[in-house]
């Protein structure tokens, strides 16, 4: 059954809602609106996107349904858009991080849903940990054993999505404290090129002066040089500043697209656009 409901890994994207804000078509769109809804022509597009993410929670909770969740119960439910930020699909190593949540401190959000297996976790984790100081896998109730048995005597931190799609406060596992293997150089590759500069003209008062084609080389050089726990405290603040909001647009977004909006960073014009999508009948 799960096989039959691949085609849903594409519709939380951000090619597929482009072309829906802008010009409200998209093929996958319109084939998946056919196959998971009855009566589409009564319902307008806000409607639709609703029974089918709806259908998602009873039967197919992939990747996207755990990280909206993940932000709508904890950016939103349990910190604060102003003072919190989310990241996703972090480049660290050969891993992408699936979801990182930065208020005092950073935490990696691993995924892996009912639908995923555990064969690259040791690498993603291992990769993790040498750019962040917190590291928690989020599974299922069904998988809560498992993971266990895997990450026990670990400082990996366990969450649990129930089925009736809230995290556990009792199966639960808070993430500890690593900071023995954070690497310089899996740090500097997270930044982008202003913010190790800010942090290199914070710490030292300036930039290297030399030629483009050395500049990167001679800027990870200065940023060795800052003690680790400094470096890694430095480039959170500077991770922190990413995804800024608007709070009043972002409030009116429904639930089962907040994650896909959060991380469009759209422009008011772009907000404007979705609800006019969202408003408009199917096809219309």
């Amino acid at each position: 059954m799960a096989e039959n409901n691949l085609i849903l890994n594409r519709l939380f994207t951000q090619n597929v809602f482009q072309d829906l804000i802008n010009d409200n078509d998209n093929a996958t769109y319109g084939t998946i609106v056919q196959r998971y809804v009855t009566d589409t022509e009564a319902k307008n597009n806000g409607e639709l996107i609703n029974e089918i993410y709806n259908f998602m929670s009873k039967s197919y909770r992939n990747e996207y349904f755990y990280q909206n969740t993940l932000l709508n119960k904890l950016l939103l439910g349990k910190h604060s858009i102003n003072t919190t930020t989310a990241l996703t699909q972090i480049p660290v190593g050969k891993s992408k991080a699936d979801f990182i949540l930065i208020n005092g401190k950073a935490v990696v959000y691993e995924i892996k849903t009912e639908l995923d297996s555990f064969d690259r976790l040791n690498t993603q984790l291992r990769d993790y940990y040498k750019a962040f100081n917190h590291v928690c896998v989020v599974t299922s109730e069904s998988q809560f054993d498992r993971i266990s048995e895997i990450l026990q005597n670990t400082s990996v931190g366990i969450y649990v999505l129930t089925k009736k799609n809230t995290i556990s406060t009792s199966l639960r596992k808070e993430p500890d404290e690593d900071n023995s293997q954070l690497n310089h150089m899996a740090l500097f590759k997270v930044l982008h090129k202003s913010e190790y500069e800010r942090i290199l003209n914070k710490y030292f008062g300036k930039l290297p002066v030399t030629s483009q084609v050395f500049y990167y080389d001679e800027c990870f050089s200065l940023f060795s040089k800052i003690p680790i726990q400094e470096a890694y405290a430095m480039s959170i603040k500077e991770l922190k500043k990413r995804n800024k909001i608007v709070v009043s647009y972002f409030q009116n977004v429904p639930y089962e697209l907040k994650s896909l909006i959060y991380f469009s960073s759209p422009s008011k014009k772009g907000f404007d656009a979705l609800n006019s999508f969202l408003n408009n009948k199917f096809g219309g």
